[in-house]
């Protein structure tokens, strides 16, 4: 991906499309913060405020998450789902979360209760997007029981903290970013950011040690291909 500024202008904003699509790749890539990624463009010449930056990625990180969906291989039928909590203006939140069996986020909710309905709320939404499993991986919670049986009956629920690993570590770019941008503002703000910061994160960031460095190449540059057309989708 390259910053050169050879697309047509999005009606109504000053900035080129590549400009502000190169801050919302920043920005979710490396885990920075707003002002953090006003520095890098103003080492490429570009003077632009930090409030722009976050316009930026509320306005335009849904959009490059949407293509990435759209464009992702139909999951496999092993699910893995977890809950983890975060804390939002002193109260506490469950991030609820699920995975498919090579690691791609499949969906994400906040909510602030850890029960049966909320589990229901979240499993429910899943089957209507994708089918039903095969296989669901949780922890231990026994919330999950009824509400995977109920619209997944045929489905092997395999409740199992340790064979739960897998989203163990799709849960610490989350940790990251609660961290770097001191913890998340609103209910609405962290689901907003979220699924967007997963997908984003889900093409840039492949399995590198499991890759020669020609192959990890390869696989770089047909990411950046990638932002680039969505790029190229961008509406004002």
């Amino acid at each position: 991906m390259n910053i050169l500024t050879i697309m047509l202008r999005l009606k109504g904003f000053r900035f080129p499309r590549e400009i502000i699509a190169y801050a919302v790749w920043a920005y979710h890539r490396f885990a920075l913060s707003t002002a953090d990624v006003e520095d890098l463009l103003t080492a490429k010449g570009v003077i632009v405020s930090r409030e722009a930056v976050r316009l930026w990625v509320n306005r335009f990180g849904q959009h490059f998450a949407d293509c990435i969906r759209r464009d992702r291989p139909q999951p496999n039928d092993k699910w893995h789902l977890d809950e983890v909590v975060i804390t939002i203006r002193g109260k506490k939140h469950w991030l609820w979360r699920a995975i498919a069996a090579n690691g791609d986020v499949l969906d994400i909710l906040v909510q602030t209760r850890r029960n049966a309905k909320a589990a229901k709320r979240f499993f429910k939404g899943l089957v209507a997007k994708f089918g039903e499993p095969g296989v669901a991986v949780t922890d231990k919670l026994r919330s999950y029981i009824k509400p995977i049986k109920t619209p997944a009956p045929d489905a092997d629920h395999r409740a199992h903290k340790g064979l739960n690993n897998a989203i163990e570590v799709s849960h610490r770019p989350t940790r990251k970013r609660e961290k770097i941008m001191g913890r998340f503002k609103s209910h609405q703000h962290a689901q907003r950011f979220l699924p967007a910061h997963d997908q984003i994160n889900l093409i840039f960031s492949h399995r590198r040690y499991q890759l020669t460095a020609n192959s990890n190449r390869h696989t770089r540059s047909d990411a950046f291909n990638l932002w680039d057309d969505y790029t190229a989708e961008m509406a004002a």
